[in-house]
């Protein structure tokens, strides 16, 4: 008798159990056949091109150190740092008082010069009219000396007045060539007094922005002392450590596609690579490649930047982002399947750029789930069917 109660139990419970799961599929099916997606989209299977990110830092091409060239207290700085300056433009201003006094000192020196030179001209003139006479003298004593009418000691005085005179003459035309060359030597410390002057003015030699600003008014400053930063907006390029294995993939001229974090994740740069450095580090056993960036605003040195390495094509399947439904991290998407539509779970990657346009917000990769092909429903399911579908599950279980 406990057998038969007991085969009997198990009969009924398997025929409970049997009848639960029969009224679980129902509501199921319910479901997806209440699904009704706005509209439709299909999986394409299309080519990529795979990339290698290599991490690097934006920098100004050229920064514009301005320094001083003379030694002088620093009076103004009229410039900080943002501020954008233009050629001519005045940025440092120091004290110029003794390059002033060292010009007004050269001037005066130039102006002796020239006095030097009118009388050392004038004593030229003078020793040549003295050469020409006792050089006419001496003549018309030697020829009267031949003829004996005047006696030799005459004729030796003429000849030494001679000689007296043309001495005098060379010695004249030596004191203009020093008188001359001690002008030059006065205009070229008049030149470099005037320089000097205005070193004590220090303007900008370019267009550019502020970046640093080292010195403050009353600070000493001396020939090959920093006074300012300046960095050009057009010279920005973003410098990255490409590993040894692929730096034959890079090559200058080359049109590589750059991110920055800054400018936002979607935000891609066009940049030419233009330099390359010969030798890797032997510690990360990189090349450093510095890329040509673009004007954009928002952009500027120091800023975190992604150099993307072509490494050739990959194949991939992208679907519109809004077929995708995520709760939590559970990626879905709605694949119809005959007349009904099945929910099938993915695993999606990045975000990839509208290629079509008119799939809005984007394409994204979908990495496991699909195959390319499927029809994808984009749209929430109808909120009657599902009302409908829970209703007929509970009522199934009750059962």
């Amino acid at each position: 008798m406990p057998r038969q109660l007991l085969a009997t139990l198990s009969i009924v419970l398997a025929a409970l159990l049997l009848t639960a799961c029969g009224s679980d599929r129902a509501p199921s099916g319910g479901t997806r056949a209440a699904y009704a997606p706005r509209t439709t989209s299909v999986a394409e299977r299309t080519t990529l091109p795979r990339l290698h990110e290599a991490v690097g830092t934006v920098r100004a091409r050229t920064d514009v150190n301005v320094e001083a060239q003379i030694t002088g207290r620093v009076l103004e700085v009229l410039v900080r740092p943002g501020d954008r300056v233009a050629p001519g433009d005045t940025l440092v201003v120091l004290d110029g008082r003794a390059s002033q006094a060292r010009l007004d000192q050269a001037r005066q020196a130039r102006q002796s010069a020239g006095s030097m030179i009118a009388h050392a001209r004038d004593g030229l003139a003078s020793a040549k009219a003295s050469f020409a006479k006792a050089e006419a003298t001496y003549r018309r004593m030697k020829q009267l000396g031949e003829q004996r009418v005047v006696t030799v000691e005459e004729v030796e005085q003429a000849e030494s007045a001679y000689l007296q005179a043309r001495a005098a003459l060379g010695q004249a035309e030596e004191g203009v060539a020093t008188a001359l060359a001690r002008s030059r030597e006065a205009d070229e410390v008049v030149q470099e007094a005037e320089i000097g002057l205005d070193h004590t003015t220090i303007v900008a030699s370019e267009d550019g922005e502020v970046a640093r600003r080292l010195v403050e008014p009353g600070d000493l400053a001396f020939p090959g002392k920093g006074l300012l930063v300046l960095q050009t907006g057009e010279s920005l390029r973003l410098e990255a450590m490409v590993r040894e294995g692929l730096i034959g993939r890079v090559r200058v001229g080359d049109t590589v596609r750059v991110a920055v974090s800054a400018l936002g994740e979607d935000e891609m740069l066009e940049a030419v690579v233009d330099e390359m450095e010969p030798l890797a580090d032997p510690v990360t056993r990189s090349f450093l490649v510095k890329a040509r960036l673009p004007e954009a605003p928002g952009l500027y040195p120091g800023m975190f930047g992604r150099l993307f390495v072509p490494l050739g094509q990959r194949e991939a399947v992208l679907v519109p982002e809004a077929a995708v439904t995520r709760v939590g991290q559970l990626e879905t998407v709605m694949v119809r399947e005959g007349e009904t539509w099945q929910p099938v779970h993915v695993r999606t990657g990045d975000r990839v750029g509208d290629q079509g346009g008119d799939r809005p917000g984007g394409l994204v990769e979908v990495l496991s789930g699909l195959s390319g092909g499927e029809t994808l429903g984009i749209g929430a399911a109808d909120p009657a069917g599902e009302a409908a579908g829970e209703a007929g599950g509970k009522a199934g279980g009750d059962d």
